[in-house]
């Protein structure tokens, strides 16, 4: 009786990067995924308002594609390239996607499967080089302490919407709100 073949992974072969050797591949259908994607969200006349798009993706339309084409001329990894088993990678819209979902609703990696058709561990790809491409972009303008410019603008803007005191209280725990839940 001929012993099985078991494949384990070697400092040759890593862990998580696409396609490795001895391992199973699943036939996900990219482009169907990305073609659902732009239907639904970014083409002309697509399926879901800016409404939509602003409550699913949690920003407007012009920010995403704002995002999206600051990120790709940054970080070749949001350009489509061929993948290790030279078929198409995934397209920018859908990496952009993907990430801003997992971060915005908590979703884990597997989950991102079903809908968009990435593997889990290109999700976390996707996911390690969003965040990495957002921070070095980003990092002077938005991820910074505020500035006493800034705190005057916030106390400005909060004083209008009724929440005088509010920068002294972040947590707004000594306001009363009708759909909050404590």
């Amino acid at each position: 009786m001929a012993a099985s073949m078991v494949c384990q992974p070697t400092e040759e072969q890593p862990q998580w990067g696409g396609f490795v050797a001895c391992r199973s591949y699943k036939s996900r259908n990219r482009e169907m995924a990305h073609d659902n994607l732009m239907n639904n969200y970014f083409n002309p006349n697509s399926m879901y308002t800016e409404e939509d798009f602003r409550r699913r993706f949690r920003m407007r339309r012009f920010v995403f594609e704002r995002l999206l084409h600051d990120v790709q001329h940054v970080n070749p990894y949001f350009q489509q390239k061929q993948n290790r088993a030279g078929r198409p990678g995934f397209l920018p819209h859908q990496k952009v996607t993907i990430a801003l979902r997992m971060m915005a609703y908590a979703y884990p990696a597997d989950v991102m499967d079903d809908t968009y058709s990435m593997s889990e561990s290109t999700c976390l790809d996707t996911l390690t080089e969003f965040y990495d491409t957002i921070t070095y972009l980003y990092k002077e303008e938005y991820l910074r302490e505020p500035n006493q410019e800034d705190m005057d603008w916030l106390i400005r803007k909060a004083e209008d919407y009724g929440f005088m005191g509010m920068i002294g209280s972040l947590d707004c725990i000594h306001w009363n709100w009708k759909n909050c839940p404590t």
